[in-house]
């Protein structure tokens, strides 16, 4: 058993100063991306409807692609792939569930049947294909593939008479502005923070975690995913707190997708990931039931009430505490 005095020194360590660090630096990265780059485009002459369902939406995945990179690359392929598990999973228990806690948000049932089915499809392709235990790069050529089909149907939506198909976060205001220094140094500024915000979160993340002797996927599922997911959680509750719904939900459903078929298709390409007989058993049938509970509770009544909020966020501490050996 560690001692309250290893435990304060652990919390007040380089590892914990890493590891906030960390989560800031992806934070203000994620927005700087987002403003920055839909700027620039903007700039070009790009229609605000591409630009939203493009870079917008690539960019609130940001931080899942550059740390599960970085993890998967530099330390571990189970610190890649469980950081996508874990905050897809996040995403849904905890985003979503603490949304409806703060206020009932109602459905839209374009989003949900035009885009949730994309979210189920992306989840049970990730787990077909890694059910021989391994994700390859004839893999991560399928995800991207059905990535660019995803994004085609999305621009497609975008410029059809029904603007609403698009969810409200990938949806950009026009200006009369354009592309200037001042974005391009905005840019570059976002990928330094990104860059290191995934090194300061792997680092301490890891560094702590494995001082209490826990291993690589069970760090990417917990602290790695949940540092990940704060962006979408803080977003998320304001927009609830605003009473835009139509944020709240969108965000978490179209971050599951490009979590799953942009992150990992990139990763396995470029960095071939072996699947534990554990994520098969486990992990994969977790993330499946969170996303089928998700679409189901959405589903009925068009309506995710406090009572529905309570059963994600109580799914999820579930979740976490099963994870513990």
């Amino acid at each position: 058993m560690i001692s309250l005095q290893t435990l304060g020194g652990i919390l007040f360590s380089v590892e914990a100063l890493y590891l906030v660090g960390g989560i800031l630096l992806l934070y203000l990265g994620a927005e700087l991306l987002v403003s920055s780059a839909s700027s620039l485009a903007l700039g070009y002459g790009i229609a605000p409807a591409t630009v939203g369902v493009t870079i917008v939406a690539f960019s609130t995945t940001a931080p899942e692609l550059f740390v599960s990179l970085i993890g998967g690359i530099g330390i571990s392929s189970d610190i890649g792939l469980g950081n996508i598990i874990g905050s897809n999973i996040a995403n849904i228990g905890l985003v979503l569930g603490a949304s409806a806690l703060v206020q009932p948000l109602s459905v839209d049932s374009k989003l949900l049947w035009r885009h949730g089915p994309f979210m189920l499809a992306a989840a049970v392709l990730l787990v077909v294909l890694g059910s021989d235990g391994m994700l390859g790069p004839a893999d991560g050529v399928g995800m991207l593939l059905l990535l660019a089909v995803f994004t085609g149907y999305m621009l497609y939506s975008s410029r059809s008479a029904d603007g609403e198909v698009v969810p409200d976060e990938m949806q950009v205001e026009d200006t009369d502005g354009s592309a200037s220094a001042r974005e391009i140094a905005l840019l570059v500024g976002a990928g330094v923070c990104l860059l290191g915000g995934s090194f300061g979160l792997v680092q301490g993340g890891t560094g702590i975690l494995r001082s209490f002797g826990f291993g690589d996927l069970f760090i990417g599922i917990t602290i790695i995913a949940f540092g990940t997911s704060l962006p979408e959680l803080a977003t998320s509750l304001v927009s609830s707190i605003r009473d835009e719904a139509g944020f709240s939900i969108g965000n978490v459903v179209g971050s599951n997708i490009y979590n799953v078929l942009a992150v990992i298709g990139l990763l396995a390409v470029v960095h071939p990931l072996s699947v534990d007989t554990t994520v098969q058993t486990f992990h994969f049938p977790m993330m499946i039931g969170f996303t089928v509970g998700a679409m189901a509770l959405m589903a009925y009544g068009r309506n995710l009430s406090r009572w529905s909020g309570v059963a994600l966020v109580g799914g999820y501490a579930g979740f976490v505490y099963l994870l513990f050996p």
